[in-house]
């Protein structure tokens, strides 16, 4: 069984961390986090590992997971070549993937140069928090990218788990990881404004739990079912451009930032009523 070593271990690395030891996909080594204290944490979360304090501490292994954040990617790579660049003990069969879905496996070029082969591997779930990363995995799509051998692997890997493995173009990654931002992320932002609005308009506080769980109940039931044309509805859906440039003016009164979200998105809708239409 090939070794996995973790630089970062937050719920994106817990998660297929335990996935992968549960499924003796990877036998999970040596686990590296900005503290000492949450390595132990996270070795104990997923069920194996060695919790480390340095890089320089860690043993050489098949694969290295660098699941940090983007900001602290290119300080935790040089570090990581700089730490390895005299040692013999790991070879081109090395694979290191980072779990961006922003950044390509350029950012990696420093272990490049010891021979490695690299890859970024993305997956598109919302990890929440561990427990419920685990229970959605199966099925999840996951971008790969990078050297041809180091996704071979992982396709592999992310397959013995449930994932659904796909390949992104290196100058895609910004507009594929944009995608996941709109289809997640903002969905919080977008309900967190309309209830603000709604309390501002005078709905009383203990209606808007159950407009929230109806209304995203429902949107959501209809996307999965129709799709997103078939699904929109209200006075873009109509074709009812006046009604759009009122509402626009009263939130726009209300809140200048949300006033101009309004205006955007309402353009997008109307175009996608158009395609409806055709």
């Amino acid at each position: 069984m090939k070794t996995l070593n973790l630089v970062g271990a937050g719920r994106v690395g817990q998660t297929l961390a335990w996935l992968w030891q549960q499924q003796g996909t990877f036998a999970v080594q040596d686990v590296l986090t900005s503290s000492p204290a949450s390595a132990r944490a996270a070795c104990a979360a997923i069920g194996a590992g060695r919790p480390i304090e340095a890089l320089q501490a860690m043993r050489p292994a098949d694969v290295w997971m660098l699941a940090v954040p983007d900001t602290q990617l290119p300080q935790v790579v040089q570090g990581l070549a700089t730490a390895f660049a005299a040692s013999s003990a790991l070879s081109a069969q090395t694979v290191a993937f980072h779990c961006s879905g922003a950044l390509g496996s350029a950012q990696l070029a420093p272990l490049v140069t010891l021979g490695w082969q690299t890859a970024s591997a993305h997956c598109i779930l919302s990890f929440a928090s561990v427990e419920a990363a685990v229970a959605q995995f199966p099925g999840t799509a996951c971008a790969l990218e990078g050297h041809t051998r180091a996704c071979g692997l992982l396709r592999a890997a992310y397959t013995d788990i449930g994932a659904r493995c796909f390949s992104v173009a290196s100058e895609q990654k910004l507009l594929y990881h944009a995608a996941a931002v709109f289809a997640t992320n903002f969905m919080p932002v977008l309900q967190s404004v309309a209830e603000d609005a709604w309390r501002s308009a005078g709905v009383p506080a203990e209606l808007i739990p159950d407009l929230r769980a109806t209304l995203l109940a429902h949107a959501v039931h209809n996307i999965t079912t129709l799709g997103p044309a078939a699904a929109l509805t209200g006075p873009a859906a109509r074709g009812d451009t006046a009604a759009i440039a009122r509402q626009a003016v009263a939130v726009k009164a209300w809140n200048a930032e949300a006033g101009t979200a309004y205006d955007a998105l309402s353009v997008l809708a109307l175009r996608l009523a158009g395609q409806q239409t055709r």
